[in-house]
């Protein structure tokens, strides 16, 4: 079935010709899945599973979710939660959620939209729904799981009804995710005259390198990109792929798996009055009291199990009044700047022997960044740009987990553990010709690094527009020469940047987009694409009220006409981020 094309020699402008291809597309997608879903129904009852993600963990929780639907002669239709409508999902009878909760318990931004649906006092009863939660999270968080739970309360108050109890994951979901999957898909095929399949007949092909089985790379390149006298330490990293069989895309991520500083693991042995020599089982295995705490355990932001065993054996009184009177944000406050071992400082005489201490402490977790190089213009290796997070507080240096692992600790000999996390919703255009915005000041020029060289590769004709900025232009304008290369070849078609501290009134990213608001606008008018990478909790909130101001004054809307049309944006996968 081939999607109807507008003849040449039609009498449309540009935006029109834009707006009726969208439109025959947009019908042509329609056809083919209601084709879809007769032929589904052919072959067994239908299960929806919807996902909410920002990194890619619930879409691919979601697509294993789905292999064992099939094995257990279900149909399941795997869908991004933006993808639907609220009347679509009130039609639905089975229903599974994966979400994962993104910042301080928001919902990931592919599952905003039908969220604020469902949310709505005018949404519709969900009576003749059956379904069940996977919730993604990271106890660390005060709102661990909030988007999960949200849901799930919700659609119960809906009147559908919960088949399966929810589920909630930690940073370690993958063995809790199974165990949600194998209960809940034969609750899901219950009544259903299903054949059921061969567990391996139908499984999507698992990746040969997890978490649970990194692959080991080397080092191959770690240089400093900032200036000397700069007040920050921005390095690009090069990791080794040859004949590992690894790719990946440009979009993803690399996920690094760290050891904890050896100075802060002898001082917090230290401050416990231990040894390091102490022999612990860990994960079935004996190993010393040092080796645990160096490989193994999260040391360096306290856990809350942690701060309530110092607060009740310290006896401090404003410790434990902030923790029974439960004031989140005075609590914060407190433990601002201080990490594991500060704790311990404060209280010198409490103790701890080696086995009390571990029970207290959480798994120590990889760490994810954008990878900064395209696969088909790098085949054999994985760039990064990561900044090294040292500052002083409470009269001790302190340093992140990983970026000064990679920055100190490491060389060309060490085996690093690393593995890919995709995220599908992260990716240039498949069309070439379409144009680009990319938004990423800071670290965050990293996946737009990786997108220039992707369409560099595929001599992609679309123009490509890049925002970067930092601090100071002297010390801070990271890949100047690459930049100003891609801009003399024509890869990079317009370049704007704000350096904030070079005069005496800062200027940002989102300056630069209101400074061009006209042309940017009609960037999107011609179906551009709008990404943006970086700090989630300022530079991209101030970016998308940038675009909101933008598309109302420019494409002279009302407040919500402008909000529709970004909503339109980003169901269409035009207006994404790679936030943190």
């Amino acid at each position: 079935m081939k999607t109807p094309k507008i003849p040449d020699n039609t009498p449309y402008s540009d935006t029109q010709r834009a707006w009726l291809g969208g439109f025959f597309a947009g019908m042509h997608s329609h056809m083919l899945q209601s084709a879809q879903v007769a032929n589904d129904q052919k072959d067994g009852r239908i299960i929806n599973i919807l996902y909410g993600t920002q990194t890619g963990n619930a879409e691919s929780v979601a697509d294993d979710t789905a292999a064992t639907a099939r094995n257990h002669g279900l149909t399941p239709i795997v869908k991004s939660m933006d993808e639907i409508e609220i009347d679509q999902l009130a039609a639905m009878e089975y229903l599974l959620i994966i979400t994962s909760t993104y910042g301080e318990g928001e919902m990931p931004d592919n599952a905003q939209l039908l969220w604020d649906q469902v949310s709505a006092d005018s949404a519709p009863k969900m009576d003749s729904l059956r379904f069940s939660i996977l919730a993604l999270g990271d106890t660390s968080y005060d709102e661990y799981c909030k988007a999960g739970i949200d849901w799930d309360n919700r659609l119960v108050g809906l009147g559908a009804e919960r088949i399966y109890d929810r589920m909630d994951c930690d940073v370690d979901f993958e063995d809790a995710a199974e165990k949600w999957i194998t209960s809940v898909i034969p609750m899901m095929a219950e009544g259903a005259t299903v054949a059921i399949e061969s567990p391996s007949a139908d499984k999507k092909d698992k990746a040969k390198f997890s978490r649970k089985n990194p692959y080991v790379s080397k080092l191959l390149v770690n240089r400093l990109l900032t200036a000397e006298h700069s007040t920050k330490e921005t390095r690009h990293y090069e990791f080794c792929l040859a004949d590992s069989g690894l790719s990946y895309e440009a979009g993803d991520a690399l996920n690094i798996i760290p050891q904890n500083c050896p100075e802060l693991v002898a001082d917090i042995i230290k401050a416990i009055n231990c040894t390091g020599d102490e022999d612990e089982p860990v994960n079935g295995e004996l190993m010393s009291f040092t080796e645990s705490l160096l490989s193994h355990y999260e040391i360096k932001l306290p856990s809350k199990e942690l701060i309530q065993e110092i607060a009740q054996r310290s006896g401090d009184q404003t410790l434990n009044n902030l923790l029974e009177a439960n004031d989140k944000a005075k609590l914060s406050d407190y433990l601002w700047g201080r990490d594991t071992l500060d704790l311990l400082l404060l209280f010198p005489e409490m103790e701890f022997s080696a086995a009390e201490f571990l029970a207290l402490l959480k798994p120590l977790q990889h760490r994810a960044y954008s990878i900064s190089s395209s696969g088909k213009a790098h085949p054999e290796s994985v760039h990064l740009t990561v900044a090294s997070v040292r500052y002083q507080s409470h009269e001790r240096e302190h340093k992140g987990v990983c970026s000064t692992y990679i920055a100190d600790l490491i060389d060309d000999q060490t085996d690093v553990k690393i593995f890919f996390s995709p995220n599908k919703s992260f990716r240039v255009p498949a069309d070439d010709d379409l144009p680009i915005i990319m938004v990423g000041p800071g670290t965050g020029i990293a996946p737009f690094r990786a997108f220039l060289q992707e369409r560099e590769f595929r001599k992609a004709k679309g123009k490509n527009w890049l925002l970067f900025g930092d601090r100071n232009e002297a010390t801070d304008y990271i890949y100047r020469d690459e930049i100003e290369a891609m801009q003399q070849t024509g890869v990079l078609s317009r370049l704007d940047l704000a350096f904030s501290r070079d005069q005496q009134e800062k200027i940002y990213v989102q300056d630069r987009m209101r400074e061009n608001a006209q042309e940017m606008f009609s960037w999107l008018e011609l179906g551009g694409y709008f990404y943006v990478c970086g700090d989630a909790n300022y530079m991209a909130k101030d970016v998308d009220k940038a675009l909101h101001k933008i598309i109302e004054t420019q494409g002279n809307k009302t407040a919500d006409q402008a909000i529709e049309y970004v909503n339109h944006l980003k169901k269409e996968k035009r207006y994404v981020r790679d936030v943190y």
